[in-house]
């Protein structure tokens, strides 16, 4: 089974408009509603895609129960923990001449509710695979990620971490399976600078992340594609899909689902990376995250 953890999910509200006034009236010509959150991202993919997984985290107030209605409608088992005062986000996202972001801060995350999630994270076993996704809230410890790895280390459970900076370069020592980031990120905890064509470069710091512990490292390059360092020592180059950007948010959390839906089903890192990369771009190619069909419709092209 594959659970994934989301500790701050959002319904994320985007909002068209042909011009914008500050301090002025401003009307929308559309808007869109749906939930969000990276591991949340990841199991409706997922779903999308055959594959089952449950969603964990933290939920809210009347906006956490309507994220809990959508996933049910959706058909995607979750679990998640109900926390007694605030809500769960709501995100604004205002669509002109590129995208603007307003982030709610979600409600306070008690001690007593972070124990729970830890008792239901102790039910993984041999086999299992946990993806961990996204920044940490402000009321949880920064170190959180490596509390739940050291948990959960020795049994066996595969770690995904799709995660920047010191949080990601902190849980390495646990050997995480697979970590994604995007070249940018590579660049920032590797001190350096990469152009998404400095394959050289991008491949000489994804193993540097591995000599600290990642067994994969699969980095996301948008139009150039993306690059897998395996733990069997290969570099595996994939090209982009090709088609019309509509909306990037969800796209790397697509790729990571497209990734684990690939490995499981086949085992072989190739196929995972290219059904990954197909996932990524179909997500990017629609207004929603990818159906099943738009997946397929892309893989065949790549």
């Amino acid at each position: 089974m594959i659970y994934t953890v989301t500790f701050n999910p959002a319904l994320d509200y985007a909002v068209y408009l042909d011009s914008f006034e500050l301090g002025a009236t401003n009307r929308t010509t559309r808007e869109e509603l749906r939930c969000g959150g990276k591991g949340i991202n990841v199991s409706i993919v997922l779903h999308n895609l055959g594959v089952e997984s449950r969603a964990l985290g933290f939920l809210a107030g009347f906006t956490g129960e309507t994220i809990r209605a959508w996933l049910t409608e959706l058909g995607v088992a979750s679990d998640f923990i109900t926390l007694p005062g605030g809500m769960s986000r709501i995100n604004v996202k205002l669509k002109l001449d590129g995208e603007t972001e307003i982030n709610g801060q979600g409600p306070d995350i008690t001690p007593d509710a972070l124990e729970t999630l830890y008792g239901k994270l102790e039910k993984l076993r041999e086999g299992d695979t946990l993806v961990l996704a996204g920044s940490i809230p402000a009321t949880l410890p920064d170190d959180v990620y490596e509390r739940i790895l050291a948990r959960l280390e020795g049994r066996g459970v595969r770690f995904v971490v799709d995660a920047t900076g010191e949080l990601l370069l902190n849980v390495l020592r646990y050997r995480p399976f697979l970590v994604k980031p995007n070249h940018e990120e590579l660049s920032e905890m590797c001190g350096t600078v990469l152009d998404s064509a400095d394959t050289a470069g991008i491949r000489a710091c994804a193993r540097a992340l591995q000599e600290k512990g990642a067994r994969n490292v699969l980095v996301s390059m948008a139009g150039a594609g993306a690059l897998l360092v395996t733990e069997d020592g290969r570099c595996i180059r994939q090209a982009a899909a090709r088609g019309e950007l509509v909306n990037s948010v969800g796209a790397g959390d697509s790729m990571v689902a497209g990734f684990l839906a690939g490995f499981q089903r086949t085992g072989d890192y190739r196929a995972a990376l290219r059904l990954g990369a197909a996932a990524g771009g179909a997500t990017a190619f629609s207004a929603a995250l990818a159906t099943r069909s738009q997946v397929e419709a892309v893989l065949e092209t790549l």
